[in-house]
């Protein structure tokens, strides 16, 4: 107790009005830019969020056209299956390195998906598609074969 104390009274007077203000600023600066931003959006469903940031435009514009519109949302593909912790980890990596380059303008002009993210789109294709890849993968065509949805199905729900 007497260490809270002595921590407390080192911070008294002026000294604790300048950090009061300095925290009040930090804290102020950092709840406008959460909400400037609009990043509780991302913690939802609505695929209209992801068409927030301009380079992505093309990609909804094409969702809305295409074939898993009635069915599907952004995060149906692009997020894990695999419980909600491994969901918002990976909005939460995606969402960094998404504001991080286009803050900064350092993004392709062709977007490139990350191998781990092609691989969570894969195993979403997996999940709702299983009877169908089955069938492919079983067939003469491609027996012994690794198959890819997204080599052959690259287009499929934005189309455009």
């Amino acid at each position: 107790m007497s260490l809270w104390r002595d921590f407390t009274h080192a911070f008294s007077g002026w000294s604790g009005i300048v950090l009061a203000a300095l925290l009040g600023v930090v804290l102020g600066v950092g709840l406008f830019t959460v909400q400037y931003s609009g990043v509780t959006d991302y913690l939802g469903d609505d695929p209209a969020t992801c068409a927030n940031c301009h380079a992505m435009r093309e990609q909804y514009e094409g969702w809305q056209k295409g074939s898993h519109h009635d069915v599907a949302t952004c995060n149906s593909c692009h997020a894990p299956h695999d419980g909600i912790v491994h969901k918002y980890i990976n909005k939460a990596d995606n969402g960094f390195w998404h504001s991080l380059k286009f803050t900064f303008q350092n993004y392709p002009e062709n977007i490139q998906i990350r191998e781990h993210n092609r691989e969570i789109t894969e195993a979403a294709c997996l999940y709702c598609h299983a009877d169908y890849v089955d069938q492919a993968v079983n067939s003469s065509t491609h027996k012994g074969e690794t198959v890819s949805c997204i080599h052959c199905h690259d287009g499929v729900g934005h189309e455009r």
